[in-house]
């Protein structure tokens, strides 16, 4: 039996990404969007790689009172094996449900 770790391995990095805000930010929306293709060639994408930069917008409880500096915070934290493993740069929209309408 595969253990969680080879599990996660085998996940995209969107779907890991997913899956760790969801789980820490119980978020009521969460859309991750890949724009890798945007950059293909840049100097700061090695060998045309996929999966390095996404727009990530969370809409969560856990944002209640925290200042958007700290609501990125969070998420970059969040994401600290990801950037540290091929993630090149993350475009945040992070609001409360009340801030969202919802």
């Amino acid at each position: 039996m595969m253990g969680s770790r080879g599990t996660t391995a085998m996940l995209s990095r969107a779907a890991r990404m997913r899956q760790n805000l969801q789980s820490a930010l119980e978020a009521s929306t969460l859309e991750i969007e890949d724009v890798s293709y945007q950059h293909a060639g840049h100097a700061a994408v090695k060998d045309n790689a996929n999966e390095t930069h996404f727009n990530i917008k969370v809409i969560s409880p856990k944002f209640e009172g925290q200042s958007l500096v700290k609501r990125h915070r969070m998420v970059y934290d969040l994401l600290t094996d990801e950037l540290n493993s091929g993630l090149h740069a993350i475009s945040i929209v992070a609001k409360t449900p009340k801030e969202s309408g919802s």
